[in-house]
């Protein structure tokens, strides 16, 4: 791309692009971390559902860019009765959002960078375990 006709014709990753993202961003976590969070469904949507606005209290969609819908690790125990897999959404409109807000990084590193902090939620991770994991402000 070294021209503005190029650039001009560039469309918008779509979904499938997104997921391919973020299963590179999944497939890069080091070890224990890798092995444990591919167990995780992951789903690519536009924008979260109405339903997750209203139970997150939010309005504006463009305002969630990924949640985490499952039990912790930390507040898991054997009695539980899963009600289904814990799943990871990530939301492309509000991600391509931000990231072209911040315009100082790639798209697969935004992508990387919500998946990560989705995953602090599962995996009950500390302040300083993310910033290993993902050191998003060096």
């Amino acid at each position: 791309m070294s021209d503005a006709t190029s650039l001009a014709d560039l469309i918008a990753p779509d979904l499938a692009a997104f997921e391919a993202m973020a299963m590179e961003a999944l497939e890069a976590l080091p070890e224990p971390w890798r092995k444990a969070a591919l167990g995780i469904v992951i789903r690519v949507e536009d924008f979260a559902t109405p339903e997750m606005l209203s139970e997150l209290e939010m309005e504006d969609p463009f305002e969630l860019t990924g949640l985490y819908d499952g039990i912790p690790l930390t507040e898991k125990s054997v009695m539980d009765q899963p009600m289904g897999p814990d799943t990871i959404w990530l939301f492309r409109r509000a991600i391509l959002d931000e990231w072209a807000d911040r315009g100082n990084v790639s798209l697969g590193e935004m992508v990387g960078h919500v998946l990560v902090h989705e995953l602090a939620h599962h995996f009950g991770w500390s302040d300083a375990d993310i910033a290993r994991i993902d050191p998003w402000w060096e």
